[in-house]
């Protein structure tokens, strides 16, 4: 995952989830952030022709047929305006002001790395101040109880909501906790990564947003 500024107005968030484990998955995600990074600060701030750019960056040397799902965002801190793109990750989460979090099933395009001159889509959304993205990987709603019981979305529906009003940290840890509660003695056997972000509006642009 990473956020950073690209300009003075936009911020760039990502989520992303490598196929297989260990070092080698490690390296190839270390691989792809950089790459991305580099491709979102020097080009311009479209969701769509980042993730094509990287795609075709890794596609080319890819020899040990690795794919990464990428959620990537970029949030225009003017006007609360989202312009994104999903390669096969989860959906985000999106908060409203008044009625809270709410799942946002987006388009999802081909996994990155999956092959060459792939095309993915950008869309938008908008972040009235006070709103909000929650971002995940699978280890969240997959994290198992045993017996085939999973956490699952409706869990993490009803936890995000009972925080609504809270600051971006206080989600985490929540969330955080409800899981391990849920979980108890079970090894983990997938990787957890959460990203929450709340937007202030305009003038809150200079203090920086709470991620």
């Amino acid at each position: 995952y990473d956020f950073f500024m690209i300009d003075e107005d936009h911020l760039c968030l990502v989520i992303a989830d490598v196929s297989g484990k260990g070092v080698p998955a490690a390296l190839f995600m270390m691989t792809c952030k950089t790459m991305l990074k580099n491709d979102a600060i020097v080009g311009e701030p479209d969701p769509a022709g980042i993730l094509e750019e990287l795609n075709e960056q890794i596609s080319r040397g890819n020899r040990e047929n690795m794919f990464v799902t990428i959620w990537l965002g970029i949030l225009d801190l003017r006007d609360g305006t989202v312009k994104a793109v999903n390669a096969g990750h989860e959906y985000p989460i999106v908060k409203k002001p008044e009625s809270g979090f709410e799942l946002l099933k987006d388009r999802h395009g081909i996994l990155v790395g999956f092959q060459p001159g792939t095309r993915y889509h950008t869309y938008e959304f908008k972040l009235e101040p006070g709103g909000g993205i929650f971002l995940y990987t699978d280890g969240l709603t997959e994290a198992s109880a045993g017996k085939r019981r999973m956490f699952g979305m409706d869990r993490v529906i009803r936890g995000l909501n009972d925080m609504k009003d809270e600051p971006a940290a206080n989600v985490i840890g929540h969330i955080n906790l409800l899981v391990r509660n849920f979980v108890g003695e079970e090894l983990q056997f997938d990787d957890l990564t959460l990203m929450c972000l709340i937007y202030q509006g305009p003038d809150g642009k200079d203090d920086k947003q709470e991620t």
